[in-house]
């Protein structure tokens, strides 16, 4: 899959400003919603949170991917977020987490929700791109060492 057909410079959020991993959620929900990508917020929240409550999306390195399905979206939507501090995520390696990665996609179509999130993953398995991230300073930056 590639990422430039989910990505687009306007699902992506250089200073996330939420502390917690509700604030994360609901402030990335937010930016979505304003981004055009989803109507129902509080349907995206609600399948997030959910997903949330099951297992934490918190991964490990820095990364967290909280994804949910909902039938908010009619196709695979997704944004991604930096925070230079870093929020508790109860990420696996129990370090805080920096870059967010937020992904909804309808309740019957798994195949492309599979696909970006193994994609996405491979991609920020590479410490020196994490690196980058954390180093951009713009939505365009973070877009272009995402899809070049």
């Amino acid at each position: 899959m590639n990422l430039k057909k989910i990505l687009t410079r306007d699902s992506i959020l250089p200073e996330l400003k939420a502390n917690t991993k509700r604030g994360v959620i609901e402030e990335m929900a937010s930016f979505m919603a304003a981004a055009g990508k989803f109507t129902n917020r509080a349907a995206a929240v609600q399948s997030l949170l959910a997903r949330e409550e099951k297992m934490s999306t918190g991964m490990q390195n820095g990364v967290a991917v909280p994804h949910g399905k909902t039938d908010a979206v009619d196709q695979l939507v997704a944004a991604i977020a930096i925070h230079r501090a870093g929020v508790n995520f109860a990420a696996m390696d129990g370090k805080p987490s920096h870059i967010f990665v937020i992904t909804l996609s309808p309740e019957n179509r798994a195949g492309p929700h599979i696909q970006f999130l193994a994609e996405i993953s491979k991609a920020l398995s590479r410490p020196e791109l994490r690196d980058q991230l954390l180093q951009a300073s713009s939505a365009d930056e973070i877009f272009g060492l995402l899809t070049d």
